[in-house]
């Protein structure tokens, strides 16, 4: 059956169609008193489901986008970054970071691996002259669904006086993330993720310790300067034209969320992953992430099981069951694939890629427990 989509990716990710529909009404201007006033209650939601005092940017790009805003606003040529890798987007802040002219260290771990703390403890004691500017990281690793322990690595960068820099893409709306509690200087998002919104819209909050190393970069860009962004929000508004109709889809969205409560919502992302997790093993499938402690609630990751193809696994779900999951990426195609439970996804839709993924196993003729 056709149009009957069910996806399971880690990005994008489903969206209620009362979004949808709300996304679909003709824009309005948005330079007008109409869309300030939306604009606003946007710009008050954000700060709820970032849990944070501060400002929240929003840009009209990717994730990727927001995480080049908050490096292009802070890095000037030499400058040194620690970037913490466990997998894909970890790296993606170094090449980053390299791409403004600064000199990027990376503390690596395997992958589906997490951040040793005592490793970290120890890397930035060594640099006993303060020379690392900025230190990055990944919360939840998109690539992987592996999760480092943000608060206690942010607790040893705040002792050693760099800025911790977060992505938060597929953390924020769907697992406990706390900027101002735990200390992280700055932490972006992206709308495609636990927003139930489609791709488009990336955000950014970041503390006035962020912005006063801000103040000292020496090319922050155009289009993606905190300082416009800021001035902006004052006049309740953005300084280039922004994305007006996802805005608008974002409007509800948020409206919907909260009416959730976010305590809800993350025990319904713990719930959902743990449910998916646990089925897994009873079908005898190994997951990437073994321990559960270092598991991210928004993405699973998988092996096929012995001697069948990610590729032939993915094609029946999609063919047979209108079912899309995730390949593996880069280093990891074709070896892993990885099963979203991110935003807009029930207990009913985890049954349902549970029980397909164990037909498309056996079509296959591939053996399970």
């Amino acid at each position: 059956m056709k149009n009957k989509t069910l996806l399971m990716i880690p990005g994008p990710t489903p969206v209620p169609e009362n979004v949808l529909l709300e996304m679909a009404k003709s824009p309005m201007p948005h330079r007008s008193p109409e869309f300030s006033a939306v604009f606003d209650e946007v710009n008050e939601d954000l700060k709820w489901i970032f849990q944070t005092r501060n400002d929240v940017f929003v840009f009209a790009s990717s994730g990727t986008g927001a995480m080049e805003a908050a490096l292009s606003n802070l890095v000037n040529p030499g400058d040194k970054v620690l970037s913490l890798v466990i997998g894909n987007f970890g790296e993606r802040w170094a090449k980053i970071a390299e791409s403004h002219g600064a000199i990027a260290e990376r503390l690596a771990v395997p992958y589906g691996e997490v951040i040793n703390s005592v490793d970290l403890q120890k890397r930035l004691e060594e640099d006993v002259n303060k020379e690392i500017k900025i230190v990055t990281m990944t919360h939840s690793e998109t690539s992987t669904g592996a999760v480092n322990d943000v608060k206690a690595l942010c607790e040893i960068i705040k002792k050693h006086g760099a800025l911790s820099v977060v992505d938060g893409v597929t953390s924020v709306g769907a697992m406990d993330i706390k900027p101002d509690e735990w200390g992280i200087n700055v932490l972006v998002s992206g709308s495609q993720k636990g927003f139930m919104i489609p791709p488009g819209l990336a955000f950014l909050t970041a503390d006035d310790k962020a912005f006063e190393v801000h103040k000292q970069c020496k090319y922050p860009g155009f289009y993606f300067n905190w300082s416009s962004y800021k001035k902006s929000l004052a006049q309740h508004t953005t300084p280039y034209t922004p994305a007006v109709n996802l805005i608008i889809a974002l409007h509800l969205a948020l409206k919907m969320l909260k009416s959730e409560g976010l305590e809800n919502i993350l025990n319904r992302h713990r719930t959902n992953a743990m449910l998916l997790r646990n089925s897994l093993r009873k079908l005898g499938l190994k997951l990437f992430v073994e321990d559960d402690s270092k598991a991210s609630f928004a993405v699973t990751s998988v092996y096929p099981p012995e001697g069948m193809a990610v590729g032939d696994i993915r094609k029946i779900l999609k063919n047979d069951y209108d079912i899309i999951v995730a390949n593996g990426q880069n280093d990891l195609k074709d070896k892993i694939f990885r099963i979203g439970t991110l935003g807009f996804v029930s207990e009913r839709d985890v049954l349902t890629v549970v029980s397909a993924l164990e037909s498309a196993i056996e079509k296959a003729g591939g053996r399970l427990k």
